[in-house]
C-alpha cells in the first residue's frame, strides 16, 4: 500500500509548480485528477523538446500517474462540477493568480463550506497575502527576487540562471511538504487548512545564512563561480579526458591529508597556507590551482577509482548520458523506464525518496487529454451518460 493511498486530489492549474507538486502527491499513492481546458490542456503537453515524431518528453514525467479530467472553467456549469468533485477529495492544488479561484467561486471558504476537510494548497508566485500577491510571478522573476539569481555565476559577470526553473520545482516540493502537515493536522483536528506556497519564498528558504549573514555582519554574499568562498579544496578540477571534469571536496582536515597524500604531495597538509579550514580558504585559488594541476595529468575513470579508495568525496560531472549508464543508479533504480502509449519505453527519474515499507510507484505516464473524464464524473459524482452527454454537448468538458 502506498502512503497516500485514498487520498483524493484535484490539481488545478498548469505549467510546472502546482502541477509538479500533483504529481509529488500522485508518485506517493495519491489518486490526482488533473482538471485541463478542453481541445487544449495544460501547456506542459507542448513545452520542452520531443522525440523524432513530435511527441512531447517533458509531459509524460509530469503528468505521471495522473488523471484526466476536462472542464471549461470558466462556464458557472463546470464550476458546479468542481464544487461537487471537491465536496468527494481531500486535496486540491491551484496555481492560480490570486483571486482568480474567488472570481469562480471557488475560493477556499466557498469549498470549505461543502467539504470542512478540504486542503487548498495555492501556489503563486509571491503568496495570497501582502503588497505584491496579485503580480505575475513565473520562476525566474521570484529566483531573482528570493536571491538565488545574485548568486548565480562569476563576478565579473551578470548573474545567470541554473538550466531548470528550479523556482517552481522548490515551490512544488513546498506545497507537497505543506499538503503532508496539513493532513497530519487534519487527522487530530478534522479540519482542513489552506497550504500558502509561494515560489519566492520557497527560493528564500534554501538561501543558508544570506539573510543572517547581512544582518548579523553585514556581508552580502556574492557570485563565487564554481566555489563556495573560503571552502577549499571544493572545486571542480580538470582532467586529462578532454572535456571531462571532476568535482572534489576535501575541505575537511583529514580529508584533505587524504587528498595530499594520494596527490604523493603529503607536505602540503602541513604547510602553514593549508593546515586547517581557514588557512585553505584564504588561499582557496592557490590550493586549486595546485590540485588542478595534478587532476589534469590524470584519466577521469583513475582519479575516480583513486579516490573512492582514499575516501575523499568525488564525482564528475554527469549529463543524462552518464546517469543512465551509471552502475550506481542502476543498482538503485534510481531512474527507471515506464511504458508510454505514444513514444514507448521511457527513462525518467523514480520516486524519491525511497521508503522502505510503502515506496511510491510510477503507474503509468502522462495520460490523454480528458481520458479519465468519464470515469472521474462516474465514479466520483455518479453522473448518468444523459448527464455527461450533456455537459459534453455544451463543452462544459
Amino acid at each position: 500500500m502506498r502512503p497516500l493511498e485514498g487520498i483524493r486530489v484535484l490539481e488545478m492549474g498548469q505549467l510546472i509548480a502546482g502541477p509538479f507538486c500533483g504529481q509529488l502527491l500522485a508518485d506517493f499513492g495519491a489518486e490526482v485528477v488533473k482538471i485541463e481546458p478542453p481541445g487544449v490542456g495544460d501547456s506542459m503537453r507542448q513545452w520542452g523538446r520531443t522525440d523524432d515524431k513530435g511527441h512531447p518528453l517533458w509531459w509524460p514525467v509530469i503528468g505521471r500517474n495522473k488523471k484526466s479530467l476536462t472542464l471549461d472553467l470558466r462556464k458557472p456549469e463546470a464550476q458546479d462540477v468542481v464544487r461537487a468533485l471537491a465536496a468527494e477529495c481531500d486535496i486540491i492544488v491551484e496555481n492560480f493568480r490570486v483571486g482568480r479561484m474567488e472570481a469562480w467561486g471557488l475560493g477556499y471558504d466557498a469549498l470549505k463550506a461543502i467539504n470542512p476537510r478540504i486542503i487548498m494548497v495555492r501556489v503563486t508566485g509571491f503568496g495570497q497575502s501582502g503588497p505584491y500577491k496579485e503580480r505575475a510571478g513565473f520562476a525566474a522573476v521570484c529566483e531573482a527576487m528570493g536571491g538565488m539569481r545574485y548568486i548565480g555565476g562569476y563576478p565579473d559577470r551578470p548573474p545567470v540562471r541554473i538550466g531548470i526553473s528550479i523556482g517552481d520545482t522548490l515551490a512544488g516540493q513546498s506545497g507537497f511538504q505543506g499538503a503532508l502537515l496539513a493532513l497530519h493536522h487534519r487527522e487530530k483536528s478534522g479540519e482542513g487548512q489552506v497550504v500558502d506556497a509561494s515560489i519566492y519564498e520557497s527560493v528564500l528558504s534554501v538561501m543558508e545564512g544570506v539573510i543572517a549573514e547581512y544582518d548579523g555582519g553585514g556581508h552580502i554574499r556574492e557570485r563565487s563561480g564554481s566555489i563556495l568562498p573560503g571552502i577549499a579544496p571544493s572545486n571542480a578540477y580538470p582532467t586529462n579526458d578532454g572535456n571531462t571534469t571532476i568535482v572534489i571536496g576535501a575541505n575537511q582536515d583529514s580529508l584533505f591529508r587524504r587528498l595530499t597524500a594520494l596527490m604523493g604531495q603529503p607536505e602540503l597538509a602541513d604547510d602553514p597556507r593549508f593546515k586547517n579550514h581557514r588557512a585553505r580558504g584564504e588561499n582557496q585559488t592557490l590550493i586549486d590551482d595546485i590540485i588542478g594541476a595534478w587532476s589534469a595529468t590524470k584519466p577521469a575513470a583513475w582519479l575516480m577509482d583513486a579516490l573512492a579508495e582514499a575516501g575523499v568525496p568525488a564525482g564528475l560531472t554527469y549529463t543524462a548520458r552518464e546517469m543512465l549508464a551509471d552502475p550506481h543508479f542502476q543498482a538503485r533504480q534510481s531512474i527507471t523506464r515506464v511504458e508510454d502509449e505514444a513514444i514507448g519505453p521511457l527513462a525518467m527519474q523514480n520516486v524519491f525518496p525511497v521508503l522502505s515499507e510503502t515506496p511510491g510507484e510510477i503507474r503509468h505516464t502522462g495520460p490523454k487529454l480528458g481520458e479519465h473524464t468519464e470515469q472521474i464524473l462516474t465514479d466520483w459524482l455518479k453522473y448518468d451518460q444523459e448527464k455527461i452527454g450533456e455537459l459534453r454537448s455544451n463543452n462544459i468538458i
